[in-house]
C-alpha cells in the first residue's frame, strides 16, 4: 500500500535512495539515507509486531472479532470498524498510485481512511490496503485478502517497502505524503501546492489542486470550477463508496500526522542503533551485523527536528477560514484528552492554522510512548527548552507566550510521565 497525500499525495513512484552510510554533513532526518531495517538492534522484517493489525489478526484467529462481507465495499466496513478508523475520515486520491494504479482513475479514486494509527485503503474492484503503525518498528504493510472458501484473511506485505522504505519516508518503513506535482507534502506546505490528484470536498481557504484533471494542473490560469465542492456525487459514480466527501479537514489533518508518525521511528531508530553501540569496538559491530560506518545522528540534533515539527514551528498559514464537509472535524476533536478548563491539543482553528494549540496530538500516541528513554528524554528537553522560552532563535518568534503557556498547561494536565521538570518551571 502506498499512502500518499494529496497535496498530500500521490503519484509516481518514489524512488529508493540508501546510500549504505550517512552522508558527510548530512544532519536532517528527513535526509537519512543509512539502511537499517536489517540491523540487529531493528529487524525489521524478523521482529514480532504489535500494530494494531497485528493485534486484529489474532482476535480474529481466536474467534474474538468476525470480518463480514457488506455490499458493493465487501469487507470494508466491517474492517474499519474493527480497527475503531471512522468513516468520516475518508479521502480520495485519483491519481494513480499504489499497487493498484490500474484501477484507480477520475471516475474510480482509491479511498483511504486513518486514525492515529492506521491507514486503510480501498479501490472499487479492488482489495483492501493497510498500512499499520508499530510502536517501535515503523509501517507494517498488509493486504485483506478474499477467499472463495471460509473467511477472508490478513497478510503481511513487505514488498511494499519498494516504495515505503525511501527518503520521503524519512528512510524509515513509512508513510507517503505527495501531491502529482512531486511535492513531499506537510503541514510546512503552502495550501496552493497541496491535493494534486486528489479530490477535495469542503469550503474556503483558497486556491489549490485538488479536483483538477491532472493533464491540467500546469493550467495558466487553473481550470475554473474546481474549488468549494460540497459532495462528490455527480462528479463520478460513487457507489460503494462509504460517503460522497474527500473532506478538506481530513486531509489537513491526514497530512500532518504522516510525517510526524515518520520522524517518531526515525528518532526511535536512532536512538535503539545508538544503544547497541555503546561499549563495542567496530570490530564487535561488525561481528555482531552493524557497520560502524554508518553514522548516528546526533539526538539533540534529531530531537530539534521532531520538535519543530511537532510545535508547527514552519507551519504554512491557511489563507482564510475553512470548513470540511463532514463530521470529521467535530469527531476528531471530541477525542481529547482535555485538560482542567477543558481545552485540548485536538481543538482545531480552522482560520489560520491547523490546530489552536500548536502542538501535535501525536505526543499522546503509542509511538510516542514507546520511543527509547534517551528519544524521548531529547524529545522533552528540546520541547521545554522552546515552551519555556529559553529558545530565543527568531523562528520560534511564532510561538507566542500565550501558545506556549497553554500547550504547557494541557500537557501538565494529560500527559503522563511528563518530566518534573514541566510543572516546576515557568513560561516565559
Amino acid at each position: 500500500m502506498r499512502v500518499a497525500l494529496g497535496g498530500l499525495a500521490a503519484a509516481l513512484i518514489g524512488s529508493v535512495l540508501f546510500a549504505g552510510r550517512q552522508a558527510e554533513g548530512n544532519r536532517s532526518l528527513s535526509e537519512r539515507s543509512v539502511n537499517w531495517t536489517r540491523h540487529p538492534a531493528i529487524h525489521y522484517h524478523a521482529t514480532a509486531t504489535a500494530d494494531p493489525v497485528a493485534k486484529l489478526i489474532q482476535d480474529v484467529d481466536a474467534g474474538r472479532v468476525q470480518l463480514r462481507r457488506d455490499g458493493p465495499s465487501g469487507y470494508l466496513r466491517s474492517l474499519l470498524d474493527a480497527l475503531h478508523v471512522s468513516v468520516e475520515s475518508q479521502i480520495m486520491v485519483f491519481a494513480k498510485d499504489s499497487v493498484q494504479a490500474n484501477r484507480i482513475s477520475s471516475a474510480n479514486p482509491r479511498a483511504l481512511f486513518f486514525n492515529d494509527a492506521v491507514v486503510v485503503g480501498w479501490v472499487r474492484g479492488g482489495f483492501v490496503e493497510l498500512a499499520s503503525q508499530d510502536p517501535q518498528q515503523g509501517v507494517i504493510f498488509y493486504v485483506l485478502q478474499e477467499s472463495t472458501f471460509g473467511a477472508p484473511s490478513l497478510t503481511r506485505r513487505d514488498t511494499c517497502l519498494s516504495c515505503h522504505y525511501s527518503s520521503s519516508a524519512v528512510s524509515v518503513p513509512g508513510m507517503l505524503a505527495r501531491s502529482f506535482l512531486q511535492y513531499d507534502v506537510t503541514h510546512r506546505v503552502p495550501f496552493e501546492k497541496r491535493w494534486g490528484g486528489w479530490y477535495v470536498t469542503g469550503q474556503g481557504g483558497g486556491p489549490h489542486l485538488g479536483n483538477i484533471d491532472v493533464a491540467h494542473l500546469s493550467d495558466v490560469p487553473p481550470p475554473a470550477g474546481t474549488l468549494n465542492w460540497s459532495t462528490l456525487d455527480n462528479r463520478f459514480d460513487t457507489t460503494g463508496y462509504p460517503a460522497p466527501q474527500s473532506d478538506l479537514v481530513a486531509l489537513l489533518v491526514f497530512e500532518h500526522q504522516m510525517h510526524m508518525m515518520n520522524l517518531l521511528t526515525r528518532i526511535g531508530w536512532e536512538a535503539r542503533v545508538l544503544d547497541f553501540r555503546r561499549g563495542k569496538t567496530d570490530g564487535q559491530l561488525r561481528g555482531n551485523g552493524d557497520d560502524p560506518t554508518d553514522e548516528i545522528m546526533s539526538l539533540d540534533d534529531a530531537a530539534k527536528e521532531v520538535v519543530d515539527y511537532m510545535l508547527f514551528v514552519e507551519e504554512a498559514p491557511l489563507p482564510g477560514p475553512i470548513r470540511g464537509a463532514t463530521g470529521f472535524a467535530g469527531q476528531f476533536a471530541a477525542q481529547g484528552p482535555r485538560d482542567r478548563r477543558g481545552r485540548s491539543l485536538r481543538q482545531l482553528d480552522l482560520r489560520t492554522r491547523l490546530f489552536t494549540y500548536p502542538c501535535s496530538y501525536m505526543v499522546y500516541s503509542a509511538q510516542f510512548d514507546a520511543l527509547p528513554t534517551t528519544a524521548k528524554a531529547a524529545i522533552y528537553q528540546r520541547m521545554w527548552l522552546v515552551l519555556s522560552g529559553r529558545e530565543q532563535d527568531p523562528a520560534y518568534a511564532r510561538l507566542s507566550a500565550g501558545s506556549r503557556a497553554a500547550i504547557v498547561d494541557i500537557l501538565r494536565d494529560t500527559k503522563p510521565g511528563l518530566p518534573a521538570y514541566f510543572r516546576s518551571l515557568g513560561v516565559r
